[in-house]
């Protein structure tokens, strides 16, 4: 179905459905549109209406409001379940024979015209209409070029995080593997607190990237076998800011900041970098702590052997509420009891 025109070769093709129970409205509106340029599929059973509607592609829908068996609204309200976005023009043939406001705005029927023998107001709606339909195509056109556009510059910021992080772990040993663990643990407390897919995306990727503030540490401190002056401390502890300033321009890693940045404070406000206490924590950086805590102590040191699992699980238990957010620390403690080959293959997949 296409509009005839001269203005252009090119013009663009619509498909109009028209539902009547009344042929002859059907066939003065086939005539009139075809003089107008247009043509049009007619029905005159809704239910027939409908599924042509569901199998097929429309632009545009003139439909009768008093019909039989069911009423204009009905139909639209039958469309509305699979289709959003058809164009609706309602017909009346009395003025004072139509649906309510309400009614109109919630089922998203665009217009709505008397019906008379000349059509006039009916085909500036109809013109209206595709104005409106090319419109609306167009946005949508370019909200799909701006995605494509902002996922490549996306992809290229996260490449050029991804090549920080693996020279941070090119020349630190423990590094390597560490940030892959601590996502996967922090994954899987999320998933044991019943976390949403949303928050689990941004701890695997809070997780990936909680330690990149570490590219600005100098490697006599970082690499340092033996235990750190309270000067060189001082130094480790401005990683996370650091590695918050890297990211803070990148509108993608707007979520995992807060982890970034917070993930070595403590529930008791010992921690840093700005000794915020309890739920001032931003909640998944509480389970990231949790998690780097576990990796810390599992891993061999230069200056000692990883604890054993009983170890492992009293320190949690003891630092509960001190170090720890006791919900997090709970869960993760049922992970270790219950759910101990998760951390098995995790451990096996990044050694």
């Amino acid at each position: 179905m296409r509009r005839l025109s001269n203005e252009s070769k090119n013009e663009k093709e619509y498909k109009i459905i028209a539902v009547d129970d009344e042929i002859g409205i059907i066939d003065s509106l086939s005539i009139f549109l075809k003089h107008s340029g247009y043509k049009l599929v007619g029905c005159t059973d809704p239910y027939e209406a409908i599924e042509k509607v569901k199998n097929e592609h429309f632009d545009l829908m003139l439909l009768d409001f008093m019909m039989s068996p069911i009423h204009g609204d009905t139909v639209v309200e039958e469309i509305r379940k699979f289709n959003q976005e058809l164009y609706i023009i309602l017909l009346t043939g009395h003025k004072d024979i139509v649906p309510p406001l309400e009614t109109i705005k919630k089922l998203s029927i665009q217009a709505y015209c008397e019906k008379e023998d000349k059509f006039d107001q009916l085909l500036l709606l109809i013109e209206s209409a595709f104005k409106s339909i090319d419109q609306l195509q167009l946005i949508k056109k370019m909200n799909i070029e701006l995605k494509e556009s902002n996922k490549k510059l996306e992809n290229a910021y996260l490449e050029t995080i991804k090549l920080l992080r693996y020279t941070v772990e090119a020349k630190d040993s423990y590094t390597r593997g560490h940030s892959d663990r601590v996502s996967a643990y922090s994954v899987l407390i999320g998933e044991e607190l019943g976390l949403y897919d949303k928050d689990l995306t941004t701890l695997r990727i809070g997780g990936l990237f909680h330690d990149i503030g570490k590219i600005g540490i100098p490697d006599s401190i970082l690499l340092k076998p033996s235990k750190l002056t309270e000067e060189e401390y001082n130094e480790i502890k401005k990683h996370p800011s650091i590695g918050k300033q890297i990211i803070a321009n990148a509108s993608i890693f707007r979520d995992i900041i807060p982890i970034i940045t917070y993930h070595h404070e403590k529930y008791d406000g010992s921690g840093y970098p700005h000794g915020l206490k309890g739920k001032e924590i931003p909640f998944l950086a509480r389970i990231v702590a949790v998690a780097d805590a576990f990796d810390a102590m599992t891993s061999r040191r230069s200056y000692r052997e990883e604890l054993d699992l009983e170890e492992v699980k009293k320190t949690i238990n003891n630092y509960k509420g001190t170090q720890f957010d006791p919900e997090v620390a709970n869960a993760f403690t049922n992970i270790l009891n219950n759910k101990f080959d998760k951390i098995i293959e995790i451990k096996t997949k990044y050694p």
